[in-house]
């Protein structure tokens, strides 16, 4: 492959900030390297790691100009010279596996490891296959690999109207559990339901413990997963039964959350941080979650769910929308 260079547009940011730091800005992207791809982006899944980034508050700290995004959908339009199974024309989706320091997916034109391309499922339009990857390998991570989910099993999902969250709702369905969905807002109830959740709890209405509790018939939930954590996350703990699984893989709410140690001391616990890398970062864990999940949509059970759309041209005011909490799913920037 040769170094000839191509003229597109990209996202950049040159200061730590809100969504307004952001600026789409014309640059010369260099040909793939012997084992990346260039993709030509149709769509771009935006998730919460692409904010956080963005803040300053990631694991990774940005060098300026920087590049963000980690979730897309397109055509191959070169390969490397030691790339193999990928050609040009393919329709691929882009898996998250890569450091935001040296690729990226915010852009009409980018360059990837070759490692990181899918060709996704042809029943999946372009916005579907971009809002795939991050959610359902990070839930599969969680209650397959981590969990063991078992049949039966009540799963309770907070901010379960995000696509994370409505990954979740369909994986435990497809595993055999009973989702149990909390959200903060009133108007989501039956949009949830309808998601497949078999229970729906309305943040801060009433005891969450007590719902919890009421709904498992006095035995407590065996599993939860909580991005938001702050003032929620003791009641979570006390509505989770005897050796139940606790998951924390994000903090929408960065108030510091009470730790109820007596409760943690009783039922023993197990409460963990979790890092979708726990995944992306072990090529057999991965392997078996892509064949469960490219399964799992082959047979019409698991589907990503895109809440809304936006041009490239408007990335600062999908980013504010995501980050509003109002959405229904995955929030998809198409080019």
């Amino acid at each position: 492959m040769d170094n000839q260079e191509t003229a597109a547009r990209i996202v950049r940011f040159s200061k730590t900030g809100g969504p307004e730091v952001l600026q789409i800005e014309l640059v010369e992207i260099q040909a793939p390297g012997p084992q990346e791809v260039s993709i030509r982006v149709k769509a771009i899944g935006l998730n919460r790691a692409d904010t956080m980034y963005r803040m300053g508050v990631y694991m990774e700290q940005p060098v300026f100009p920087a590049k963000l995004g980690y979730e897309a959908a397109g055509v191959v339009e070169a390969v490397g010279t030691e790339v193999k199974g990928i050609q040009v024309g393919d329709k691929v989706s882009v898996l998250p596996a890569f450091s935001l320091l040296q690729y990226a997916t915010y852009g009409e034109l980018i360059v990837v490891p070759a490692y990181t391309i899918q060709k996704h499922p042809a029943v999946l339009s372009f916005e579907e296959a971009a809002a795939v990857w991050t959610s359902f390998l990070s839930v599969y991570g969680m209650l397959i690999e981590a969990a063991k989910l078992r049949a039966g099993e009540y799963v309770v999902i907070t901010a379960a109207s995000s696509s994370a969250g409505l990954a979740a709702i369909q994986l435990t369905n497809y595993a055999g559990g009973i989702p149990i969905a909390v959200t903060s807002s009133a108007g989501k109830r039956e949009a949830l339901l309808k998601a497949g959740a078999a229970h729906v709890i309305l943040a801060g209405e009433l005891s969450l413990t007590q719902e919890i509790l009421k709904i498992t018939a006095g035995k407590g939930a065996d599993v939860a997963l909580d991005p938001v954590g702050g003032p929620q996350f003791a009641p979570l703990v006390r509505a989770i039964r005897e050796k139940g699984r606790i998951f924390v893989y994000g903090a929408l709410n960065m108030t510091a959350a009470e730790f109820p140690t007596l409760d943690v001391l009783l039922k023993t616990p197990t409460i963990s941080g979790y890092n979708a890398m726990d995944v992306l970062g072990n090529p057999p864990v991965l392997s078996a979650a892509i064949q469960y999940i490219i399964g799992g949509i082959a047979e019409g059970k698991l589907k990503p769910i895109v809440g809304r759309t936006f041009p490239f041209e408007q990335i600062v005011e999908a980013t504010k929308y995501l980050e509003s909490n109002q959405q229904m799913g995955k929030i998809v920037v198409t080019v």
